[in-house]
């Protein structure tokens, strides 16, 4: 049964890894991996050297950080007031309403968000232009790029993150909390005394993987939000990637900088399960 679980990971997680070695070539279409020229670490040097490359990683490095903070605590906070609704017909309507966005395209969102958000019919504008405010263009502003991006994730992705936290809480003993009611501990308590440390082997595993992956936004949000006149703060690896590397046919100038991220979350990664292990106890191995 594992078979065709492995062959996936083989075929397009292991054999891939080959590719990588464009990174250290002056890589030519036509002479293929085994017949381009070595250059070593050129590439490396090139990108570090890049005067652009700091404020894109930069620009990376400050969406992660807030989706971190912000897209990651969402999901736990919202399973934390599903789980206290004890209607289950209003509960299941809600969790229904709020799932629906993960299954839209971003393509579909982003067009949404630019709507919404929009200086000459937006619902946004039009709300501020009754309560006597100047119209904002919102996706003209760098300064309003990032939290636009943090916001509209939030809201496609907040309801798919609350499965796994409720499907944590459903396993939590009933008599615990029956326990707590007797002893008189309000439902504030019970939150911080029961139910959040019954989640955080859960969320620091959920935390662990999130770090691993910091420098992975997410190409198509991105891409779809992002114009001319907000590059400065809305720029980030991915976008880079996409316009120098298929656009610009730099194919080993941007394998090099994808052999940096995936360098970087392995350090991210390893260190916090290794501080993880030694302040909770919860790790990935």
């Amino acid at each position: 049964m594992i078979v065709p679980g492995l062959l996936f990971f083989v075929i397009f997680r292991y054999i891939p890894i080959i590719g990588s070695l464009i990174a250290f070539q002056d890589y030519n279409v036509f002479s293929g991996i085994w017949g381009s020229k070595f250059v070593g670490f050129k590439h490396f040097e090139n990108l570090f050297m890049y005067p652009e490359f700091l404020r894109i990683l930069s620009n990376t490095l400050l969406i992660s950080l807030y989706q971190l903070i912000f897209g990651f605590s969402a999901p736990i906070i919202l399973s934390l007031l599903l789980n206290e609704v004890r209607k289950m017909v209003f509960k299941r309507v809600i969790q229904t309403v709020i799932y629906l966005p993960h299954f839209l395209s971003w393509v579909i969102v982003g067009g949404l968000v630019i709507n919404v958000l929009s200086p000459n019919y937006g619902i946004v504008n039009e709300l501020l232009s009754y309560f006597g405010y100047e119209k904002i263009f919102f996706l003209q502003q760098p300064e309003y790029f990032r939290s636009i991006v943090v916001v509209s994730g939030i809201w496609k992705e907040v309801g798919w993150g609350t499965i796994i936290y409720l499907a944590a809480l459903a396993g939590i003993n009933p008599e615990l909390y029956e326990a707590a009611d007797v002893d008189g501990a309000s439902k504030l308590r019970q939150v911080f005394s029961i139910t959040l440390p019954a989640l955080l082997p859960t969320i620091m595993v959920l935390l662990l993987l999130r770090i691993g992956n910091i420098l992975d936004l997410g190409f198509e949000q991105i891409y779809i939000l992002l114009n001319p006149l907000i590059k400065e703060t809305g720029e980030i690896i991915d976008t880079y990637i996409y316009e120098v590397g298929l656009l610009g046919f730099q194919y080993s100038y941007t394998t090099a900088i994808g052999i940096f991220k995936s360098v970087i979350g392995l350090i991210l990664i390893v260190g916090a399960n290794q501080l993880s292990k030694k302040l909770t106890g919860n790790s990935l191995y």
